[in-house]
């Protein structure tokens, strides 16, 4: 008889959540986890670099693509976050390290604005660069304990997805206001 589906994710989500705790627990990484958590809370750090690129006043139309799709990518997070209902993960062994503002966990809203922030503001500053970012807050979310690996993975499929549209959607209706 074979684990269902459900059992293998879990068990899946729990071993590699007890792993990157104890490889990476008692390492300089996890203040660096912490500081990464406050920069992305309500996607507010992303927002603000997006600000400060269009503030620069070169490339605005991609910077306010960039941060559209930043939004679009935390409220579907968030949306979807309060239709699963999945409750973070509560193991006597890998306590939370940082507070968090619901009990939901799938999926984290910090790596659907990550993704969307590296498809968004990649180009300008440099999609390597964003790329290593959004792996960093990946690991983050689940080393602090308050993401399983899943939820994190996910939420970035959803970023990157969500942010893709904006910018295609914003890119073709600035062609169209452009052309005579």
């Amino acid at each position: 008889m074979s684990a269902s589906p459900s059992a293998v994710l879990a068990s899946f989500d729990h071993s590699l959540l007890r792993s990157t705790r104890r490889t990476l627990g008692s390492t300089p990484a996890v203040p660096v986890a912490q500081g990464l958590s406050h920069f992305g809370e309500h996607a507010l750090g992303w927002i603000a670099l997006g600000a400060a690129g269009w503030l620069r006043g070169r490339d605005r139309a991609d910077w306010a693509a960039g941060v559209t799709g930043v939004v679009a990518a935390h409220a579907a997070g968030v949306v979807v976050k309060r239709v699963v209902r999945r409750v973070r993960p509560a193991l006597d062994d890998v306590p939370a390290l940082v507070a968090t503002p619901s009990r939901l966990s799938f999926p984290s809203a910090h790596s659907c604005s990550t993704a969307a922030a590296a498809v968004g503001f990649g180009p300008m500053v440099g999609r390597p660069a964003m790329a290593g970012v959004t792996g960093v807050l990946l690991v983050s979310r689940v080393l602090l304990g308050v993401h399983y690996p899943s939820d994190v993975l996910a939420g970035a499929a959803l970023g990157a997805g969500v942010a893709a549209v904006v910018r295609r959607r914003m890119a073709s209706t600035a062609g169209r206001k452009a052309s005579p």
